[in-house]
């Protein structure tokens, strides 16, 4: 088989378009393969698909999927047409995208490996520039947020992930069945997430929605109260961001007892962080061991550790009557600890308890929007070239969308 042929072959070449020569450069290391297009052929406008005159030819050229080491590069001469309804275009050609200086091909290539390798890495080992390869997964999200359709959703998760600075946020909105981001806007604030909601979403798909998981932010809360038909009885306050609060004063008590105890000589706490901030099924049996020592001392740190374990146990009723009474002692006990920490969380779950009881009917947590979030905080570390919070989103969408990112 002849060198056209089998180019011709190899790229699905048909008419009109046929592999004219195939030269080799190997100082260059490249393949140079340039195709023509048969004399007298009818085009067409790109944007009606009806015939028109050709205006002018341009040459251009594509990049291809490698010959063995060497890059293939793809040449032709490709007509532009005068339409007189959409003006002078260059016409479609069968192995590239329009504007697109790689082939369908050589794409989809880039495209698996940005699925699984920062952009500097495959830019690397594919022998191109960064801004080549991530201008390949822009169009790959422009295209699959163009082609996503109707969304269906019932379960909503709302969260922020902070980008760079330790209060730069964006604000990130989930499917939690899909398990797909839906949308990423700048920063945490009421307009953040009003934007998903009056302008990503109809009125029918809004009242499709059944539940809305998310922390205790105020501005999420009056978007969703604003757009979202019968908001009150669908947010739901997710229970880990409630036990990170708990958490949180867990800690609080911690560092405050542990300045005293070392003044005192006494290093008890030391080294002890992450034992009292642990789930007890993510010990060890020794580790337990060890730490019920402290856990069943009279530490202010074990009774405010206590609380917080005790409060897990509000997710567990099955009626928000029954719930309800457990919360009211669990308060009352958190309220008379004379742990300052604690008291302070306690009055906050207090004041957001109706939709903190709202999990019961509806049982869903941002577990799903967090395992996102672990995919987010990877990007966050392997993105060190990004400087923006747009590249920082299309990198959220590219690999959290969901999205069908290759070219046709």
């Amino acid at each position: 088989m002849r060198d056209r042929e089998l180019y011709a072959t190899i790229l699905g070449v048909q008419a009109p378009w046929t592999v004219e020569a195939v030269e080799l450069d190997v100082a260059g290391g490249a393949v140079h393969v340039r195709l023509g297009r048969a004399e007298g052929a009818p085009v067409e406008c790109p944007t009606c698909h009806t015939p028109q005159p050709i205006y002018d030819h341009r040459d251009r050229e594509w990049r291809h999927l490698d010959t063995c080491q060497l890059q293939t590069r793809l040449h032709a001469r490709v007509p532009r047409v005068e339409c007189p309804t959409h003006g002078v275009l260059q016409t479609a050609v069968p192995w590239a995208t329009p504007g697109s200086k790689f082939t369908v091909l050589f794409e989809r290539l880039v495209i698996d490996w940005l699925q699984e390798a920062a952009v500097t890495a495959v830019a690397r080992q594919l022998r191109m520039g960064w801004e080549a390869a991530w201008g390949i997964a822009q169009r790959a999200v422009a295209r699959g947020l163009e082609h996503r359709g109707t969304v269906t959703l019932r379960y909503v998760g709302v969260d922020e992930k902070s980008f760079q600075r330790r209060h730069d946020y964006v604000t990130v909105v989930s499917d939690l069945e899909g398990a797909r981001v839906l949308f990423v806007a700048d920063d945490r604030k009421r307009e953040s997430l009003e934007g998903f909601w009056a302008m990503g979403l109809t009125d029918a798909q809004r009242a499709e929605i059944q539940a809305v998981a998310m922390d205790m932010w105020e501005p999420y809360v009056q978007a969703t109260r604003a757009q979202v038909p019968s908001a009150a009885d669908k947010i739901v306050f997710d229970r880990f961001h409630c036990a990170k609060h708990l958490n949180e004063g867990v800690d609080r008590v911690r560092r405050a007892e542990h300045r005293e105890l070392r003044e005192r000589g006494d290093t008890r706490l030391t080294g002890s962080k992450y034992a009292w901030l642990r789930h007890p099924d993510h010990f060890s049996a020794e580790a337990w061991r060890a730490f019920g020592r402290l856990r069943n001392s009279t530490l202010k740190v074990a009774r405010a550790w206590a609380l917080k374990e005790a409060a897990a146990d509000l997710w567990e009723y099955r009626y928000v009557g029954a719930a309800r009474t457990f919360f009211r002692r669990w308060y009352f006990w958190a309220t008379h600890s004379r742990l300052k920490p604690m008291i302070e969380k306690a009055r906050m779950l207090k004041t957001h308890l109706p939709n903190i009881l709202t999990y019961l009917r509806h049982r869903i947590t941002n577990a799903t929007a967090e395992g996102l979030n672990s995919k987010i905080q990877w990007i966050r570390y392997t993105a060190r070239g990004f400087r923006n919070r747009e590249n920082f989103k299309t990198a959220i969408y590219f690999h959290c969308g969901g999205l069908d990112l290759y070219p046709h």
